[in-house]
Parts: C-alpha cells; structure tokens; sequence
C-alpha cells in the first residue's frame, strides 16, 4: 500500500486526510503527521495502517474530550461514561485520560471544589445532596470528605435558612416547598425547624 495524498482537512484546521491507495484513509493533526514523518509516495503495510488509523482515532476523541472540558469542568467519571457511549476503545479511552492529566485538564479535586461551590453558592444544596452528587460523578470518598471538610460554601443550617426565605412565597402549598428541600438533600426535621423560624421571624418583624 502506498500513501497517494496528504491533503489538509478543509473543515478542521490543524489536521491532515491522508490518502492510501487514491483513497481517503485517515487524517491526523499537525504533530502527528511530523511523528510519523508520512510524506505522499510512502508505503506502508497493514500493521502500520492500523497502527496510523488507531493514532487519528486517539487525536480525534482527545480534542473531543478537551472540547466537553471547555464547555465545563469534568469528572473522570463524567469523560469515561462519554467514552462509553461513543464506544471508544479501552486502549483509546486510556491514552485520553492520562493525556487529559498530563495536560492538566482533567483533576477530580479541581472538579469537586468547583462542584461544591456552584451548588452551594447558586442552588443551595445540603451537604448531604452534594455528598451524594459527587458520589455519582465518580469523586472518590477521600477527596469529597477532603473538600467538603475544607469548608467551602456555608453551613447546612443557613444554606437552608436562606432557601426557606427565597423560595416561601413561591409555594401555594408548604408540603411543595418542603418537597423541593427534601430533593435538595435537606432532611424533614431541619425543613420543619427552618419553616417554623422563618414563621417566627416573620411574625416578629
């Protein structure tokens, strides 16, 4: 088999179809394409046919993983489930991870303290739903009590204060409101305390 073409991708800036035969084969990116030092007249047998094929394959589903990363920050979890669903290969899936971490754009600590500030910060949630939460995004036991130990976000007590006050007045109905709580991990004996004061401070103020 012979390399007939290396041509750059017109609708990916950055990569290279290469061509086997008179036909479209492969394409790799800029760095790959010196790695490999292919040329246009080259030949090749199967084994490194594959072996090239397997190499677009990894540079394609790295800048796809980095792209879901730029979108917003992702667990390990979060990238291998994705993985799973476009069925990568293992050997694939492994050399994007490790790549990810090697670059700095996958860290399931960086993940968690972020994770933990948006849910505290913009939904209020209970130590307890975040704990569960990051339980389900694949965050290991150690880091989730390492970062919630740390403190960040507020204490349950005025995370659910501060709820019950925001959204009282939206609910018609109080079982509603103390629905919405309960699914934000809050338990029914806190919601019950947390209602009654606000009840009290209302009538006082």
């Amino acid at each position: 088999m012979r390399i007939t073409k290396v041509a750059p991708a017109a609708r990916t800036a950055g990569r290279y179809n290469i061509f086997v035969d008179g036909h479209y084969s492969f394409s790799l990116d800029e760095f790959q394409l010196v790695q490999h030092s292919l040329h246009s007249g080259q030949e090749i047998d199967e084994a490194k046919l594959a072996e090239l094929q397997a190499e677009s394959d990894f540079g394609k589903n790295y800048i796809r993983a980095v792209d879901l990363i730029s979108r917003r920050l992702r667990s390990e979890r979060e990238i291998r489930d994705y993985a799973g669903r476009k069925q990568w290969s293992r050997d694939n899936t492994e050399r994007v991870i490790a790549r990810l971490y090697d670059r700095g754009y996958l860290n399931d600590s960086v993940f968690a303290r972020a994770f933990v500030r948006s849910r505290r910060s913009a939904r209020k949630y209970s130590r307890r739903r975040i704990e569960r939460d990051l339980v389900n995004k694949g965050i290991s036991h150690r880091i989730i009590q390492q970062v919630l130990d740390e403190g960040a976000g507020m204490a349950d007590d005025d995370a659910l204060a501060n709820l019950v006050a925001k959204k009282y007045h939206r609910y018609d109905d109080i079982n509603k409101l103390k629905a919405y709580l309960a699914r934000a991990g809050f338990r029914y004996d806190d919601i019950n305390r947390a209602i009654e004061q606000y009840h009290e401070q209302q009538n006082t103020s």
